[in-house]
């Protein structure tokens, strides 16, 4: 463990097996490039449609192409402790950002945002849900949770992430 403060991440999306635990992996495997060891990352659903399951095996797919773990991961919906154990509680999209600041209780110490927030170059606000849909979705999905890592690892690293 690094001499800096712990950091917490918890990416949420709407049933934890898609997007957020494609971003989870993908931030991990990121934050483990960049020697960040101090930084932690978990990844929930804003519903509990598949409590205890794997990542769609499709996103599994699409992240092993790329170096990307994720067989490991299993879904779990946010809970009220994570608005206090988590620095930054980012979501998806806009409705789950809406979930979780109606869950969020008041006067918690997390930082509630959308995780693209940390992609300014980017040309959309939100990761798209690709579970209705083919194999591009997938890839767009990774290739969107990539830039949003780099940024936000870059901001970990600068120490200008809050």
């Amino acid at each position: 463990m690094s001499c800096k403060e712990t950091v917490r991440v918890l990416l949420v999306c709407l049933g934890n097996i898609c997007r957020s635990p494609t971003a989870h992996g993908v931030l991990e495997h990121r934050l483990q490039e960049a020697g960040l060891d101090w930084v932690g990352v978990d990844s929930a659903g804003t519903a509990a449609y598949h409590l205890g399951k794997a990542p769609d095996a499709r996103s599994t797919a699409a992240a092993a192409q790329r170096g990307v773990k994720l067989a490991h991961l299993r879904a779990r919906q946010v809970v009220a402790a994570d608005f206090d154990t988590f620095d930054l509680i980012l979501a998806m999209d806009a409705q789950n950002l809406d979930d979780l600041r109606e869950m969020a209780p008041s006067g918690c110490l997390a930082s509630v945002r959308l995780f693209m927030d940390f992609a300014p170059d980017a040309t959309v606000s939100e990761v798209p849900d690709p579970y209705y849909g083919g194999v591009s979705g997938f890839e767009q999905v990774l290739d969107l949770v990539e830039a949003a890592s780099a940024g936000l690892v870059d901001q970990l690293h600068r120490g200008v992430w809050r």
